[in-house]
C-alpha cells in the first residue's frame, strides 16, 4: 500500500502552482496594459485601493477650505484625493529649517499640490525622494554660491521649499508661478523617465513627443515669439516642461487657445481629465 504524500509537500506544490499563476497572469496583464497604453495613452485603471484612507479633522477641514481644486471634484474622485494626501503625508518625511514650524497646513497644501499634478497617474508614491524640506523664506545655497526658492535634489532625494514663495503660488493661481507644481514636475520627469510601470512609460512617450515638437525650429520661434511662457521656460527641455505645467493648471483656457496641440499632448502625457 502507497504511503499518503505528506502534508508538507502538498502545501509546498500548490503554493509553487500558485506562484506560477500569479506570475503568469501578472506577465500577461503587464503584456496587456502596454498594448493598451500604445493604443488608448492610459492605463487600464488609475484609482484602485484596498481601503481609503482619511485626513484627520484639522486636516480635511484645511483641504477643503484651502484647496479649491480638491472641492471642484465628483464626490466619488474626492475620496480619491483624500486618500493621496493622507499617504503621501504618512511617506515622507517634512523638515523644517531656520526655525520654520512644519504644521498641518503646510504638510497638507503640499501633499495636495503633488498629488494633484499625479492624479491621473496610478503609480504615484515615488522612491526618487523621501522628504520635504521648507524653509520660511528663500534659502542660500553654498553649492551654487545663489539663493533659491525651491529645487529637486535627487541626490539628497529631497525636495525643497520657500514657503513664502510656494504660498504665493498657491494664493495667486493666475500669474502662472507656482513653485509647488514646478518643483514637483522636476520629480515626475526623473521619475517618469527612469521607470517601467504604465504611467511612467506613458509619461516618457510624450515628453518626447513634446521634445520634438517644442525643438523644433519654426515651433520654437512661435513659442517664445507668443510672449505666454515666461523667459526661464527656455533654459532647457526640464525647465521647460516645469513652466509649461504650471501654465497648464492656472491657465488652461489660454492655453488651450494659444497652443492647442501642445495643450492636448500635456494632458495625454499626466492622463489628465478636464472633467474630474
Amino acid at each position: 500500500m502507497e504511503e499518503p504524500i505528506p502534508v508538507f509537500i502538498l502545501l509546498v506544490a500548490v503554493l509553487m502552482v500558485a506562484i506560477v499563476l500569479i506570475l503568469f497572469f501578472a506577465t500577461i496583464f503587464t503584456f496587456f496594459e502596454f498594448v493598451y497604453g500604445r493604443l488608448f495613452h492610459k492605463p487600464f485603471f488609475v484609482h484602485w485601493y484596498r481601503s481609503h484612507k482619511t485626513l484627520p479633522a484639522k486636516q480635511f477641514e484645511i483641504l477643503f477650505n484651502e484647496y479649491p481644486y480638491y472641492r471642484k471634484l465628483k464626490p466619488k474622485k474626492r475620496v480619491y484625493f483624500e486618500h493621496r494626501v493622507a499617504r503621501f503625508i504618512e511617506t515622507y518625511q517634512f523638515i523644517g529649517k531656520d526655525g520654520f514650524d512644519v504644521d498641518n497646513r503646510a504638510k497638507v497644501l503640499i501633499a495636495s499640490t503633488y498629488v494633484q499634478l499625479t492624479f491621473g497617474m496610478r503609480s504615484y508614491l515615488y522612491p526618487v525622494f523621501d522628504k520635504i524640506i521648507i524653509y520660511p523664506t528663500s534659502y542660500y545655497s553654498t553649492i551654487n554660491e545663489v539663493y533659491h526658492k525651491g529645487e529637486f535634489n535627487p541626490m539628497m532625494k529631497a525636495v525643497v521649499f520657500s514657503w513664502e514663495d510656494f504660498e504665493q503660488g498657491l494664493e495667486y493661481n493666475n500669474d502662472n508661478l507656482n513653485l509647488g507644481l514646478h518643483e514637483f514636475t522636476h520629480v515626475l520627469n526623473f521619475q517618469g523617465l527612469r521607470s517601467e510601470d504604465a504611467s511612467s512609460l506613458i509619461f516618457a512617450r510624450f515628453f518626447n513627443r513634446i521634445r520634438q515638437e517644442c525643438n523644433h525650429g519654426p515651433n520654437r520661434e512661435k513659442l517664445m515669439a507668443s510672449g505666454y511662457f515666461r523667459d526661464y521656460a527656455y533654459t532647457n527641455d526640464f525647465e521647460f516642461l516645469a513652466v509649461v505645467l504650471e501654465h497648464f493648471f492656472e491657465t488652461p483656457k489660454e492655453f488651450k487657445t494659444e497652443f492647442p496641440e501642445l495643450f492636448h499632448l500635456v494632458k495625454r502625457m499626466i492622463n489628465y481629465k478636464e472633467t474630474a
